[in-house]
């Protein structure tokens, strides 16, 4: 019996019928708009290291990249908290938490291969003519016309 997967569905229309993706992307918007709210209380400098990770139960997770930043944030917690407070999105906020999470490295790209040189593609196309292996000679062919253009 052949797995046989199901037809392919607009987004949309997974999102009006699946309850835990709506759910989730209900959520996820959520936490957009609360973002945007918090943002516009802090200093310019600080926003794009301090991102709201939930709001539950009158507490208010933050997340932030490093110490420095937590640090700065929390000597300005009390201002924060009342200015956040009196938006109707964060009725009934208690506390403010900070919690340290470094962002993820960047990915590691390949490292740029150095430029073949004309003497070494020559060399490369003259030992490419001795084999008698077409698909060997082929990739070798390949590797030589890479560095005829570069000098």
């Amino acid at each position: 019996m052949a797995f046989r997967p199901s037809p392919a569905r607009a987004p949309a229309s997974l999102l009006r019928e699946a309850k835990p993706l709506r759910a989730m992307f209900g959520e996820a918007l959520r936490l957009e708009r609360l973002q945007r709210l918090l943002e516009s209380q802090l200093q310019p400098a600080a926003r794009e290291h301090c991102r709201v990770a939930s709001w539950r139960e009158g507490c208010l997770l933050l997340i932030v990249t490093d110490g420095h930043w937590a640090t700065r944030l929390r000597y300005q917690q009390r201002r924060l908290q009342r200015q956040l407070e009196a938006m109707d999105e964060f009725a009934g906020l208690l506390r403010i938490q900070f919690k340290v999470q470094p962002p993820p490295p960047p990915r590691h790209k390949p490292a740029a291969t150095p430029p073949l040189s004309r003497n070494a593609a020559d060399s490369i196309q003259a030992a490419a003519q001795g084999i008698r292996d077409p698909g060997l000679r082929a990739a070798l062919e390949r590797l030589a016309s890479r560095g005829k253009t570069s000098d």
